[in-house]
């Protein structure tokens, strides 16, 4: 039996007792994974693990991504990218911006990510102490939930399109990204995803459209598909589906790509030092 501690918000729930470092029965991870799927973001404190044991436990959960952004992925570790703004030598050693906007990752793809795995190596604190660099978690269940009866009428079986070039070439903190490579853009066009998705293990309905890489509804004339999706936008962010995490060194947490967004919260610098990573769960076409 798990020690689980829902987080009070609409989504999240701390895990206790568990090393990660330890070997783990087959019951206990299956256990885990129910906790995922029923409270969307879980998290373990207090971890102390290496690259490879963050990929073989990731493993366990099924095949893992390796991030089309290759630079930003930890040597050796194809599986785990890199989200830092540690510069060494002169260069970063992840990518400095992710998250700059409410987004679920992989959403671009044709079969966008079940979930990502995210372990803090380092949390930045302002000069009381307290953590900075917050993480912020929207259930797309609960806001499907309580999308108003027009707005579910209008977007009633209907698609959107995402676009990876929407979001890798939107606002920046740390300046201009270079150019995609012919190679990249090839690995990403443009998807059309259900804008009401159906969760592929709780079958639960989520909203899955997010202003990082939506860019229009299908057989919507323009003035009315971004006036629909400025909607659904700020609908999902609303603050009663939202969870806050503060982080903590060694915290390890999962997210659920379909049954959530989430977007980082940039109120630090260096010298002020984040380091986190993360491994990708890859997942299935959305229907």
């Amino acid at each position: 039996m798990l020690d689980i501690k829902p987080t009070g918000a609409a989504l999240g729930a701390e895990i206790r007792g568990i090393d990660l470092s330890q070997p783990m029965a087959e019951a206990t991870l299956r256990a885990i994974e129910h906790a995922l799927h029923e409270h969307e973001v879980i998290f373990f404190r207090g971890q102390r693990i290496g690259p490879e044991q963050h990929v073989a436990f990731s493993g366990r959960f099924g095949e893992l991504e390796k991030h089309i952004r290759v630079e930003c992925c930890k040597p050796g570790f194809p599986e785990i990218f890199v989200v830092s703004n540690v510069i060494e030598n002169g260069k970063p050693i992840g990518t400095q911006d992710a998250g700059l906007f409410w987004h679920s990752d992989l959403a671009y793809m044709a079969r966008p990510s079940r979930g990502s795995l995210f372990y803090a190596h380092e949390v930045p604190h302002d000069d009381a102490g307290k953590p900075l660099g917050d993480t912020m978690f929207a259930s797309t269940t609960a806001a499907w939930r309580a999308l108003p009866e027009d707005l579910k009428r209008i977007v009633a079986g209907r698609r959107a399109v995402t676009s990876y070039a929407k979001g890798y070439y939107r606002d920046r903190n740390s300046g201009p990204r270079p150019p995609l490579t012919e190679a990249q853009k090839a690995r990403t066009p443009d998807v059309e995803h259900p804008i009401m998705r159906t969760h592929p293990y709780t079958k639960k309905p989520c909203l899955f459209v997010n202003e990082g890489y939506t860019t229009r509804i299908v057989d919507l004339p323009p003035e009315e598909s971004g006036r629909v999706l400025d909607l659904l936008f700020e609908h999902v962010s609303r603050p009663e589906f939202v969870y806050r995490h503060q982080w903590q060194e060694g915290d390890f947490l999962i997210w659920d790509n379909c049954s959530t967004q989430h977007r980082a919260v940039f109120d630090y610098a260096l010298p002020q030092r984040r380091r986190m990573e993360r491994t990708t769960l890859t997942g299935t076409a959305p229907f």
